[in-house]
């Protein structure tokens, strides 16, 4: 299967990151957890995985008769692919877009990316995973990911290892040492031409390491904002 062109928009670290940023690319750095970011994690979880129970009850009851009517697109409702998040492999879980016929068998045993890859196509998609993507839906089992400790809320988005691999080989590090995020500075700017720019992603750890737990909350927070307000535009892509 061909790798999408979109897929990986990531950018290598410019002469000015590097330069401005440099004691994030020596050997010795290192980050530790915060306290309160870890608690905000799981509490927002717990609330959000409740909250948005009655929504996947319904997408479930909608890819039931989807397969019903139409054979082709019946199949799993969840599926997971291996990422990297804080330099550590999980298992990220979605919520399938595509009919059965485009994903690769093989490949989605061992936890390929490149197994589910043809969701950038929008033929690819069921009617109700048409839906799913235009408003996130998809990353809802996620929240189930930052109750288990393999994500964060807030931090740079996880890349499957195959983009995991390239970005590191491209002079990126941010992705060792945070959690990867439902949500993160550089990936709020999706759609936008700077959607890519790694310029963010070191910002973040910037701020992480300079701020305060509360200051850094706050930043969170708005970042959280500014992410539900380019959901509720319906804009996935």
């Amino acid at each position: 299967m061909n790798e999408p062109k979109k897929a990986f928009p990531y950018k290598p670290p410019s002469d000015l990151i590097k330069k401005k940023y440099s004691y994030i690319f020596h050997e010795q750095f290192s980050i530790k957890q915060k306290n309160l970011k870890l608690l905000f994690d799981k509490i927002v979880a717990i609330i959000f995985l409740s909250i948005t129970l009655p929504i996947v009850i319904f997408l479930k009851i909608a890819f039931i008769i989807e397969g019903l009517v139409i054979p082709e697109n019946k199949g799993p409702m969840f599926f997971s692919y291996n990422a990297i998040s804080q330099g550590k492999v999980f298992p990220k879980y979605k919520i399938r877009l595509i009919k059965a016929k485009y994903i690769d068998p093989e490949g989605a045993k061992r936890g390929d990316w490149i197994a589910y890859s043809a969701e950038w196509n929008k033929d690819s998609r069921t009617i109700v995973g048409a839906f799913v993507k235009k408003f996130y839906l998809d990353e809802i089992p996620q929240f189930w990911n930052v109750l288990r400790g393999d994500m964060s809320i807030v931090g740079p988005r996880p890349l499957a290892v195959i983009h995991y691999e390239r970005d590191l080989a491209q002079g990126n590090v941010t992705r060792k040492y945070l959690k990867g995020g439902l949500l993160g500075l550089g990936h709020i700017m999706k759609g936008k031409p700077e959607f890519g720019n790694p310029i963010y992603e070191y910002e973040y750890i910037d701020q992480y390491i300079k701020k305060s737990e509360l200051s850094l909350m706050w930043l969170d927070l708005t970042i959280i904002l500014r992410g539900v307000t380019l959901i509720l535009k319906g804009g996935g892509h």
